[in-house]
Formats: structure tokens, C-alpha cells, sequence
């Protein structure tokens, strides 16, 4: 995998994390800006699976191989699911969902990162 791409993606569950976590004290909704770091940040992790894809040959392990193409497609549907959550959700609450899925997702680009810099 690409280390800034990971770099990247960790910022970007960062900074959604951030706006949720501000959101969240400030007892308010689902916003724009909200939304495009979200966007912004499925954006690049669109980015990670084509990448990820087209580098998972390199995985001689072929349970770690499946391993890691599920990571990559798992990953892309924390941010979407949280999001619509939130937008349903019309308490506080909502908020926590999000930075919960951000936090999912830097967990879960970390663990990309060590599958593949321990069998690529």
C-alpha cells in the first residue's frame, strides 16, 4: 500500500472525527461541512481500494489476501452507513455515530496498513 495514502486516509478520519466530536458537544446536527469531509474522505478511500486491488497480488498468503480485499471493501461502507444514520437521527446522539465511524475506519485503514506490510 501507498504510506501517504494511509497518512491521508488517518487525517481524514481525523478531521471527521474532530467535526463530529464538535458537533457532538455543541448538541448539533448532521451539516455541509459534515458531509463533504465525509464525501471527501470516501473519496479517498475509493482511492485506497483501487490501489489495494490492483496491488493485492503481492499478498503471497492467500488468507491474507482475502483478508485484506475484505478490509478494503468492508472499510468503504462505515462513513456512508454512519452518515445516513446520523441524518436519521435527530438528537445529539447522531454525532457519536460518526465519530464512531470514524474511528472505525482509522482502525480499520491501520489494520490495512499491518496486513500488508507484514505479507507484501
Amino acid at each position: 500500500m501507498l504510506q501517504p495514502l494511509t497518512i491521508v486516509l488517518l487525517a481524514g478520519c481525523a478531521a471527521l472525527g474532530l467535526l463530529a466530536a464538535h458537533h457532538l458537544l455543541r448538541r448539533r446536527l448532521v451539516d455541509d461541512p459534515l458531509i463533504i469531509v465525509g464525501a471527501a474522505l470516501e473519496l479517498a478511500l475509493l482511492v485506497q481500494l483501487v490501489v489495494g486491488l490492483t496491488k493485492s497480488g503481492a499478498i503471497g498468503n492467500g488468507a491474507e489476501r482475502a483478508t485484506f480485499i475484505a478490509y478494503l471493501f468492508t472499510v468503504l461502507l462505515v462513513v456512508p452507513a454512519s452518515t445516513v444514520i446520523a441524518v436519521k437521527e435527530k438528537t445529539q446522539w447522531s454525532m457519536a455515530v460518526v465519530l464512531g465511524g470514524a474511528l472505525v475506519v482509522a482502525i480499520l485503514v491501520a489494520r490495512l496498513q499491518q496486513v500488508w506490510s507484514l505479507n507484501a
